[in-house]
């Protein structure tokens, strides 16, 4: 049987049961009055064979979500559970997870072979089957030629996937990544990006995947947790996270967004709420507009080129600016400094909320 057909067998036997489940887990650092608050009372559901990420920046709390997940930190309260069992006060070691950090942590006098057998030599794993299961690891992870080489003859993105096969060979239910791509140049992270979906849809096992880059949340997860000051803000597919954010903060960060205050609104929309409207949605106009559009006038103040698009920045007179995003061929009387109407269909305009919400209100 094939590694990724034995991984896969596993899955099968267990899908029905959500890989993690976290309740109400919450971690302080320091004691006294007034202690951290990393992580607020998290609440979370990730499902057997998903590829999810854990997206903020940093000092969000989502590194220390994964370490809790992992066993290196404990909860100051809240209970994981891991296929279902309690693991909270478990060792590292009891849990059946493997991780996979940023800086790889390869052993730098042992072969690719060596490296991606080593914890199956610690588990006294015989010789042979070690042997056969680290070279079947390496196929998967395309690195089957590079078994006698040593880290230092490898790239980048190969060391990240001798990292990968070195966790994977001990078929964890679940791998946990902490920013791996971090240390990449940006060609060899979009690469890595592709590598990496790849592999998981081979293996089928679930990924957990930290990050504070929303372009690889979005191009590589089935759903992502976005998270802020130690609290989920929104769960969801990445066209939900991005089509549709639930809060300010999420409609800020993941992508840029236009938000819309609750005053200008009232005006443009007829309904006073905050609103996010995305750039592309955005276009420059010089006509009449349909019914269900709106639109509104300002000053341009920047046109960035972007290649195919060009993103203009309008000033309106309440002090607010607009970005739109807009083909470069259609920047037709379109000046800095010059006038310029902007308009957008109403179904492009989502409420947004201002303040944290739970993951039952945002799935």
């Amino acid at each position: 049987m094939s590694e990724s057909v034995a991984l896969q067998t596993g899955r099968d036997e267990t899908r029905l049961t959500p890989a993690i489940q976290l309740v109400g887990l919450r971690k302080t650092f320091g004691a006294g009055d007034h202690p951290v608050v990393a992580v607020d009372d998290v609440e979370l559901t990730i499902e057997d064979g998903e590829f999810f990420s854990l997206l903020g920046p940093s000092g969000s709390g989502k590194t220390t979500v994964l370490r809790m997940i992992a066993g290196f930190e404990q909860p100051t309260a809240g209970a994981i559970l891991l296929q279902g069992r309690d693991v909270t006060h478990q060792a590292p070691y009891d849990r059946d997870v493997n991780t996979v950090f940023q800086d790889y942590a390869l052993f730098p006098h042992m072969t690719v072979q060596q490296n991606v057998e080593y914890g199956l030599r610690v588990k006294r794993v015989p010789k042979a089957e070690r042997v056969r299961r680290a070279a079947e690891m390496l196929e998967v992870v395309r690195l089957g030629s590079y078994g006698q080489r040593k880290p230092d003859q490898l790239s980048g993105g190969q060391r990240q996937r001798v990292a990968l096969a070195r966790a994977l060979v001990n078929h964890p239910k679940v791998l946990l990544l902490d920013e791996p791509l971090g240390a990449l140049d940006l060609k060899l992270r979009e690469e890595m990006q592709v590598e990496l979906k790849s592999i998981q849809r081979d293996v089928g096992i679930t990924f957990v995947f930290v990050t504070h880059d929303q372009g690889e949340a979005l191009s590589m997860s089935n759903r992502i947790a976005v998270f802020n000051r130690g609290r989920i803000e929104q769960v969801g597919t990445p066209r939900e996270i991005y089509d549709r954010p639930s809060t300010m903060f999420v409609a800020g960060f993941v992508g840029p967004s236009n938000v819309i205050d609750a005053q200008l609104s009232a005006q443009l929309m007829g309904v006073r709420a905050t609103h996010s409207v995305r750039p592309e949605s955005i276009r420059v106009v010089h006509h009449a507009i349909a019914d269900t559009e709106v639109s509104v006038e300002g000053v341009v103040s920047d046109v960035q080129y972007l290649g195919a698009d060009c993103r203009v920045r309008a000033d309106l007179p309440d002090g607010s600016h607009i970005l739109a995003s807009v083909p470069s061929d259609g920047l037709v009387g379109v000046s800095i400094g010059g006038p310029v109407r902007l308009a957008w269909s109403r179904y492009a305009a989502y409420t947004v909320a201002e303040t944290t919400t739970s993951e039952g209100d945002t799935q």
